[in-house]
């Protein structure tokens, strides 16, 4: 059993980014692990595992434009089943 069960990636599309703060604010108010927060101060790509997306997914979108949006269920997908 995995300990976070989504993963999750999505782009930000926003103006003065910060790769930095937005990996800061994960980490302190997102339980997960795995987390991957890398681009520029327009463009942001999020990677995480957690087991509540949709808190995430309301955080990023708060930033900006949020697409390109994939949430997996990693169990599923440890039994052969499309995530």
């Amino acid at each position: 059993m995995l300990e976070f069960k989504f993963d999750t990636q999505l782009l930000i599309e926003g103006e003065n980014l910060s790769e930095d703060e937005i990996n800061a604010h994960i980490t302190e108010h997102f339980a997960g692990d795995c987390l991957l927060a890398v681009g520029d101060e327009t463009l942001i790509k999020i990677h995480f595992h957690t087991n509540e997306p949709w808190k995430l997914l309301e955080y990023c979108a708060s930033l900006g434009e949020i697409y390109d949006v994939v949430v997996e269920n990693m169990e599923r997908q440890e039994q052969g089943l499309p995530g």
